[in-house]
């Protein structure tokens, strides 16, 4: 099992991420999340009982260039053929520009699942909130909360 805890100004989110289903979306998490790629960026766009979005290096302190558009220097491919799952609370899921656009910008459900159905198939879950307790923190984010550290619990 791979895991990952956000450590936020709110609280810990921890994460089970699912690398049978998006192993390459998986891997590139990881990969940041090891490099410190995650440590100190903001949650720079957080819409009520949809998503709350972060992993964009230009919402680090100092950085410049608009929030909502950096990424990490490449793009990943979305794995949402034969992706099983489907964006409900709590389900982590990467953010892109379109099709095989992501790189580091990821998104947390924190509303129904009837609010982002329209996400199914067009972004890669690749993860989930692990209990209860990690999506009161989820739903406790704020535009401009920061990630406080990113780190690989279980591998």
């Amino acid at each position: 099992m791979t895991r990952v805890k956000l450590t936020t100004s709110k609280g810990d989110i921890n994460l089970e991420l699912f690398p049978k289903e998006a192993p390459g979306t998986v891997a590139n998490f990881v990969k940041l999340s090891k490099e410190g790629f995650y440590d100190g960026l903001a949650f720079h766009r957080v819409i009520p009982s949809f998503v709350i979005q972060g992993g964009c290096p230009n919402t680090r302190e100092g950085a410049g260039g608009a929030p909502g558009t950096g990424g990490p220097g490449w793009r990943i491919k979305c794995e949402t053929a034969g992706n099983p799952h489907k964006h409900e609370l709590g389900a982590l899921s990467m953010a892109h520009a379109g099709k095989d656009t992501g790189g580091s910008q990821f998104f947390i459900v924190n509303g129904d699942a009837s609010n982002v159905r329209h996400l199914d198939g067009v972004h890669t879950v690749f993860g989930k909130c692990v209990s209860a307790e990690d999506i009161q923190v989820v739903q406790a984010i704020r535009a401009n909360d920061r990630i406080v550290k990113a780190e690989v619990t279980e591998e």
